[in-house]
C-alpha cells in the first residue's frame, strides 16, 4: 500500500487495552521507541489487532510537532530525534530527524524554525497524538 503520509514505523504490539468506544494500542518500534495509537474498537477487530503481531504506524508529517525541550502534555507520543536536514520552502520547512535506525518527517512553518534555531544536529522532540496515527496490519 502506497500513502501520501511521510511517517511510516514498523513495529510490534505490546499492549492493547480497550475501553467502551475505543481502544489503545502501544507498539515497539525498537529497543528506544514505543508509540501510542488509539483507534475504535470496531478497527481494533477489523484489524485483527493482538499482542505480539505486526503493525505499522503511519504518523503525517504535519501533525509532528517539534520541540527543543521535553513537553509534558496530553499527547502521548513525545519522541527524542537527531536533526538531519532541514529544507526550506516558501512558507514550511521540512525537518528530517533520526531516533536510531529510523526516521521520521516534519512539517513546520518557517517561523517556528526560526523561533526554535532548529538546525542540523539539533535534539528535537518529536510531539504528536495517540489519535493522530494510523494503524495498518
Amino acid at each position: 500500500m502506497k500513502t501520501s503520509a511521510r511517517n511510516e514505523l514498523s513495529g510490534m504490539i505490546t499492549e492493547v487495552k480497550s475501553g467502551g468506544v475505543m481502544s489503545e494500542v502501544i507498539i515497539k518500534i525498537n529497543d528506544e521507541i514505543e508509540i501510542c495509537a488509539t483507534i475504535t474498537n470496531d478497527a481494533k477487530e477489523s484489524l485483527a489487532l493482538s499482542v505480539g503481531g505486526s503493525i505499522s504506524a503511519i504518523i503525517k508529517s504535519s501533525l509532528v510537532i517539534l520541540s527543543k525541550e521535553r513537553v509534558y502534555a496530553s499527547a502521548r507520543n513525545n519522541i527524542k530525534t537527531l536533526v538531519t536536514e532541514v529544507i526550506k520552502g516558501a512558507v514550511n520547512s521540512e525537518v528530517k530527524l533520526k531516533i536510531a535506525d529510523k526516521s521520521l518527517c516534519a512539517i513546520v512553518t518557517n517561523d517556528a524554525i526560526e523561533d526554535l534555531q532548529i538546525k542540523k544536529n539539533d535534539s528535537v522532540y518529536a510531539i504528536f497524538k495517540a489519535s493522530s496515527v494510523i494503524l495498518v496490519a
